[in-house]
């Protein structure tokens, strides 16, 4: 069976998942990149999840997982989704800034423009 690393080791994430920390934070900045991380480390939990519900099930529908693993497996998926939804938002809030930046940055040539104008008149 597949264990992330450093399972049964008390490390810390930072060390543990350093390479993809470094890769996802040059990508898309330390914030988003982190979250890239965190939503990597749910993902192996809900397979780890996944392959335990194959083993445990519920005692009314063996065909499901028992109620326990279905609701850590809603609560990881709900997870994700908060993480995605805090990552869309900063992307936009990002992309908002670098507007407004080229926006003041235009206008402000715009007005060094007419400055000059004005004082050749």
């Amino acid at each position: 069976m597949w264990l992330p690393a450093g399972v049964g080791v008390d490390v810390s994430v930072f060390y543990d998942r350093q390479q993809e920390l470094e890769k996802y934070e040059f990508m898309m900045g330390e914030a988003r990149g982190r979250l890239a991380v965190t939503l990597d480390m749910l993902t192996d939990a809900l397979i780890l999840v996944g392959q335990h519900a194959v083993y445990c099930t519920s005692a009314r529908d063996r065909g499901a997982p028992a109620l326990d693993v279905q609701a850590v497996l809603k609560e990881i998926n709900g997870a994700k989704e908060l993480v995605g939804a805090v990552m869309e938002r900063l992307r936009l809030d990002k992309e908002e800034r670098l507007r407004l930046d080229k926006e003041a940055s235009l206008q402000g040539a715009a007005d060094k423009s007419e400055a000059a104008k004005s004082g050749l008149a």
